[in-house]
């Protein structure tokens, strides 16, 4: 009997944009490709439907539930990549219990993701983005007064890999970091002050949240947070969505604790179209998009391939 075509799923939007740059390997390595058209991730029952028929899977933010992994361990599914460094949407045990080899591409995108949080610092400080609509709008000339950078403190929850490109960036603009993180480690060049959550956060002008989505980052922002907070505080999200609890990130800026938000992510994405959070004209709103580089992608890709053939026992 003729062993059957080794097929790959690839769910990772980031790289499916530049998929055609990735053809060849898998063809190299007489690999069928599954390729889907996905926005930001595929549901439950669509994975279950497409997994069983296919060896290994490259995984963006798509439900990697137990019950997905079942079914795809029920049929060919042997390997599983996460594209990427975030790993709340798989569940780990129910892989390892399973038999599928199944890990993630850890510390691969913190230059890219630092960018991100930087410059919405720097915008949300200088209302750039406002004054952007503003001209396109064919408004009147708009000459906002912003923040100076330098001598202003910034709460950086998170300091692994991404965090601490963040606070490089920071500290070459001249500010203050407080850093937040249970595993925290000095690194030699950056000047931080390691803080206890949420201890000295009324002294922050930038909360920056760096962080992954855990048990104990979950809701790390809720409405009990909102007295500690220095009134105008900024806030920034390039970590993962559920940090923030919307409800009190609204409740925080319909009060002007919070003077603006700049979110690249969201507790559900993509944002609804009712979402109260466009009621607020100074945030700024990305798509889950910080990592998004020519070259990121380029990089991770190949190592997320790379990794995956190796389960596989396929050459590249």
């Amino acid at each position: 009997m003729t062993a059957a075509t080794p097929r790959v799923l690839v769910t990772c939007p980031p790289m499916l944009g530049m998929i055609d740059a990735f053809r060849d390997c898998f063809a190299r390595a007489g690999v069928e490709l599954d390729a889907p058209e996905v926005v930001q991730t595929l549901s439950e029952e669509a994975l279950i439907a497409r997994l069983p028929g296919v060896d290994g899977w490259i995984i963006g933010d798509d439900p990697a539930t137990a019950r997905v992994l079942e079914a795809g361990a029920a049929g060919r599914l042997k390997a599983a990549v996460k594209w990427g460094v975030g790993t709340d949407n798989v569940d780990f045990a129910a892989a390892r219990r399973l038999g599928l080899d199944c890990t993630n591409t850890p510390g691969v995108f913190g230059r890219e993701v630092a960018d991100i949080a930087m410059h919405y610092v720097t915008a949300l400080a200088r209302h750039t983005v406002a004054i952007d609509r503003a001209i396109r709008q064919h408004a009147a000339w708009p000459k906002p007064r912003g923040l100076s950078l330098a001598g202003r403190t910034v709460a950086l929850v998170g300091f692994g890999d991404i965090g601490r490109q963040t606070a490089r960036r920071l500290l070459a603009a001249e500010m203050r970091v407080l850093a937040y993180d249970p595993a925290f480690e000095a690194q030699p060049g950056l000047d931080v002050t390691p803080a206890r959550w949420p201890e000295r956060l009324d002294e922050a002008d930038f909360l920056v949240f760096t962080c992954p989505l855990t048990e104990t980052t979950h809701h790390l922002f809720d409405r009990a947070l909102i007295e500690r907070l220095k009134p105008g505080v900024r806030v920034v999200n390039v970590g993962r969505g559920p940090v923030i609890a919307t409800d009190a990130l609204v409740a925080a800026l319909e009060r002007g604790v919070v003077h603006s938000a700049a979110l690249d992510v969201f507790e559900h994405e993509p944002l609804a179209a009712d979402a109260p959070l466009r009621r607020f004209d100074a945030c700024i709103f990305g798509s889950h998009n910080a990592s998004n580089t020519a070259d990121a992608v380029d990089r991770v890709s190949h190592q997320a391939i790379d990794t995956l053939f190796g389960y596989l026992g396929l050459d590249g």
